[in-house]
């Protein structure tokens, strides 16, 4: 009765309003805003009204929905006769190591590590503490971004990749000691490199202040470089000081930009065991549309371009490579892995998993990343341990999927994987990332000698 009643009010309502789109001139038709969207994008539309309501910078969480790196003109080689395929599937390696020539090394079973996502700058505790819990039971690491150590994430964790970062929560050897691996954070990303990041002290509570150091109300704030450095003597300096210090495996971690080289030259003078290239495409909590979606490189420009260099100067044996920013597959993973990368960092597309059905508590009156923001207004409702059960079924799922695929190319570990086992319908493609071109046939005289058709004589088949 009720749904009848509805729709005899709406008709009239809906009448009129097709009557009007059908007849009336564009300036006086709803019709117009259709045209807008069109030219303007719906979300440039969005956008546009929220800066006019506030008049402050947007902070849109998750990164860019602009996606530059061409993953889906890339495909595997599968082989099935001329080189066969592996016999058990089960069997194929995805164990990885970062930072190999450290007295420590962080070893790790699949080569899928969860990104750099602060407690506090990014997420809650709640959901960081999902995202450890589902690293150590999927035998990889997880990252403690631009925050401190806490003791609920540490005690989490079975790695714990730890963030020193511009602005200084995580430092001294009370929190460096406690840490399986060393990432100096100098760029990201969605931020495209490193700009100021100030976070209000009235947003900051008691134990996140407690964890930074901060007095009651502080503001707190990660600087554009490193406070009291001037120089990039100063930045090679801190590294090799570090890398004195402790066993474990040190990193940096920069932003995809067309400098890669120039930045990569000054890694060179290290004695970093690893580098971390974050692409235009990655995630964050709070950058503003303009750096996410206007600033920096493609994540598989940014990685073709690191591997190429390192390996131009025979350096590619002596960093670890980990690539992020937009992966969210596993063929992503594995054609990052194919192009040089050793490992994959995620961030977004964790956050997803884990939350998975738990989104419909958000839904409809809320976005889900209210459920796992630092300020997000639900974070209290976070089943952790249900989200970390969901995010080790995602893992797991992406792992098996692996190795299937690395069976179909013929290789018995993952870290087999290489350039060979890619092919791309893109002729330019092919040209930058030297793989090969779809549309050219293979000529290779070594293999046809091998293959010579059957030599059959003419004979009578007699049926008998």
């Amino acid at each position: 009765m009720l749904n009848w009643l509805m729709m005899k009010m709406l008709d009239p309502i809906s009448d009129q309003a097709m009557l009007k789109m059908l007849t009336e001139d564009y300036p006086d038709n709803p019709f117009s805003m259709v045209t807008v969207a069109e030219k303007l994008s719906p979300r440039a539309m969005m956008e546009a009204c929220m800066r006019a309501e506030s008049g402050k910078e947007l902070t849109r969480p998750l990164g860019s929905p602009i996606v530059l790196s061409p993953w889906d003109s890339i495909l595997l080689n599968p082989r099935q006769l001329f080189h066969l395929p592996a016999e058990n599937y089960t069997q194929i390696t995805t164990s990885t190591v970062i930072g190999a020539t450290a007295p420590t090394p962080l070893q790790l079973d699949i080569p899928i590590m969860i990104t750099g996502m602060s407690y506090g700058g990014s997420l809650s505790l709640p959901i960081k503490i999902a995202l450890a819990k589902a690293s150590a039971l999927a035998g990889t690491s997880t990252n403690t971004g631009e925050s401190a150590v806490t003791q609920e994430e540490r005690s989490a964790a079975k790695y714990l990749v730890g963030q020193y970062h511009r602005g200084g929560f995580l430092s001294g050897p009370e929190q460096l000691c406690c840490l399986d691996a060393i990432e100096i954070q100098l760029g990201q990303g969605a931020w495209g490199g490193a700009v100021d990041e100030p976070m209000n002290g009235e947003q900051i509570g008691d134990h996140l202040g407690k964890a930074w150091h901060l007095e009651k109300g502080q503001d707190a704030t990660i600087y554009s470089r490193m406070p009291g450095k001037t120089n990039t003597q100063d930045y090679i300096k801190m590294v090799n000081t570090m890398k004195s210090q402790y066993d474990v495996p040190i990193g940096i971690k920069i932003a995809g930009t067309d400098y890669i080289e120039y930045e990569l030259a000054v890694i060179a003078k290290t004695q970093a065991d690893y580098i971390v290239v974050d692409g235009s495409e990655g995630g964050t909590a709070a950058a503003n549309p303009t750096l996410q979606d206007n600033v920096g490189l493609p994540t598989l420009h940014t990685l073709v371009r690191t591997v190429d260099w390192l390996t131009k100067h025979n350096l590619r044996e002596r960093f670890s490579v980990i690539t992020t920013g937009g992966l969210t597959t596993p063929g992503h993973f594995l054609k990052a892995l194919a192009l040089g990368a050793d490992a994959v960092y995620i961030g977004t597309v964790a956050l997803i998993a884990a939350l998975h059905t738990q989104m419909l508590k958000a839904f409809p009156q809320a976005p889900p990343t209210q459920l796992a923001l630092y300020t997000g207004k639900l974070t209290d409702q976070l089943d952790i341990d249900l989200a970390a059960k969901h995010l080790v079924n995602f893992l797991n799922s992406c792992k098996t999927e692996m190795q299937l695929a690395v069976q179909a190319v013929g290789k018995t570990d993952i870290k087999e994987l290489s350039r060979e086992d890619l092919v791309t319908v893109d002729k330019t493609l092919a040209e930058f990332a030297q793989i090969r071109y779809a549309g050219s046939p293979r000529e290779d005289e070594s293999m046809a000698m091998q293959i010579q058709p059957a030599n059959y004589h003419n004979k009578q088949l007699h049926l008998h």
